[in-house]
């Protein structure tokens, strides 16, 4: 029975009535089989396997840009210092009409197609055709490592008070997080929030050497078990360098994985305070095991329990759609807007209670509650401001016509400061979203008009001043982040 299904692509390659592509046919057939396993086993394709790794593990050759997609014309929005494309003499704002013999403006050209054209052979070059201005020019770039941090922005929010942003679990995290945390505690750091939100995972071995950098020696941060894998269980070590100072942990409904590893050993343990809203609810651990085509299998191997004990991983019994849909259907059934007191029984498997260290009852199977619960605030979320974002409106706006007044912010202090919408731009901006086929909703403007500002304000503090001007403009009026410091004032 083992050799059936490699027996019926052998038939169908040798006997089918027409021509057929078997590769593709099988893996087809591996992608339908892995369907039967639970949502989040995947078979990666060759090029699949390898963005992930790419990603995950934070380099990769190339030549150092960050970019968007302007009226399908790509837009370089940052360029590394120092970097391969930075030695070449790319700029920000230069656009790239060609990539090699690849024309990439006027095109429907997808982002894979722009990652597998400029990444390469570390020593090989990609020739670039740019416009900047009216000058037209061709780049010869030699692609070189590129390493990306997994730490999106860390800096103080007020004298005492760090603030470290994490999207993702890499190879490099713990190492990126202790340098960040090193350069803020010379700054004063006594306090520290760590902004988990929207952060899907990654490594099981990233997040518990992050987790030991709050924890006491000896401490369980969390255990594996499945019908396969022995239980194994990870401890912290007495090398952490958090371990007394004040600590929150903010999650929401798309931290997961890794990030509830984190949060749930913060919590269990009593080491510090979860903010924001609950999380996504994934107790599976994967397991990659490579093809030698380059093609791979996650393979959920594990689940992972808490040090209470307690799997947090949602039912997945309706299905892989119903089971990622469940978020949206928070916002649907009011937890998202409300204190999160009202959750259902159905959510948590009540019927086993868990404690933390310090005796406060937890309970498993629906993600991991926060200790302090803030619900999405929802002035301004029009239907109106949503397509605005959803057709990347803000975006064009910012780099069609506020870019070009950069001249008059000369430090990002400045900018956070002084930057307001004038009537005028807003009504471009209207006039923009009406082109796209946005009907234009007064009212609706009207109420969001205060967002769009702040979303305008952030978006140009990243173009201007990189990734913490995009935070420090948000986080000002981040109702999680005022909780945190209000919470951290009261403690």
């Amino acid at each position: 029975n083992s050799d059936k299904i490699e027996t019926i692509l052998k038939t169908i390659d040798q006997n089918y009535v027409d021509s057929i592509k078997i590769d593709t046919l099988q893996d087809k057939a591996i992608e339908d089989i892995v369907k039967q396993l639970d949502p989040h086993t995947s078979y990666l394709k060759p090029e699949e396997a390898k963005l992930l790794a790419e990603d995950l593990e934070g380099n990769f050759n190339g030549i150092g840009i960050e970019y968007y997609l302007l009226n399908d014309t790509i837009l370089v929005t940052s360029v590394t210092p120092g970097g391969p494309a930075y030695k070449a003499g790319l700029l920000r704002g230069d656009q790239i009409l060609k990539i090699n013999n690849l024309a990439s403006a006027g095109k429907k050209i997808k982002a894979t197609q722009i990652v597998q054209q400029i990444r390469g052979e570390s020593g090989t070059s990609v020739s670039l055709g740019i416009k900047r201005g009216e000058e037209r020019k061709t780049l010869e770039v030699i692609r070189d490592k590129i390493t990306i941090s997994s730490i999106d922005v860390s800096y103080m929010l007020n004298k005492e008070t760090g603030y470290v942003k994490i999207s993702r679990f890499g190879d490099q995290t713990d190492e990126d997080f202790i340098a960040s945390l090193l350069r803020l505690q010379k700054l004063g750091l006594k306090n520290l929030v760590l902004d988990l939100r929207q952060n899907g995972g990654g490594y099981l071995n990233s997040a518990t050497e992050l987790a030991d950098q709050f924890l006491g020696n000896k401490k369980l941060i969390v255990y594996t078990q499945g019908v396969h894998e022995p239980r194994t269980e990870y401890y912290a070590t007495a090398t952490g360098r958090f371990e007394q100072g004040k600590l929150i942990v903010l999650i929401d409904e798309n931290s997961a994985s890794a990030s509830e590893i984190v949060a749930g050993a913060i919590q269990d343990l009593d080491r510090g305070t979860i903010i924001g809203r609950r999380s996504f609810g994934k107790g599976l651990v994967q397991e990659q095991f490579d093809f030698g085509d380059g093609s791979a299998l996650n393979l959920t191997v594990a689940r992972y329990y808490t040090p209470s004990g307690r799997s947090i991983q949602k039912s997945y019994r309706k299905g892989t759609e119903n089971y990622y849909e469940e978020v949206a259907t928070r916002r649907q059934n009011g937890e998202l807007t409300s204190d999160g007191k009202h959750l259902s029984d159905s959510t948590f498997n009540k019927q086993k209670t868990y404690t933390t260290q310090g005796g406060k009852v937890v309970y498993g199977g629906g993600g991991i509650m926060p200790d302090i619960y803030v619900p999405i605030d929802t002035t301004g979320y029009t239907p109106y401001y949503y397509e605005l974002t959803a057709k990347g409106i803000l975006n064009d706006f910012v780099f069609k016509y506020l870019s070009l007044k950069q001249a008059q912010y000369k430090s990002l202090g400045q900018l956070l400061n002084e930057f307001s919408l004038p009537d005028s731009d807003y009504m471009k901006l209207k006039q923009m979203a009406e082109d796209r086929q946005i009907s234009e909703n007064e009212r609706q403007a009207n109420l969001s008009r205060s967002l769009i500002e702040t979303d305008l304000k952030a978006l140009l503090a990243r173009y201007l001043f990189g990734d913490e001007g995009f935070y420090r403009a948000l986080n000002a009026s981040d109702q999680v982040i005022a909780r945190s410091i209000e919470v951290l004032k009261k403690s």
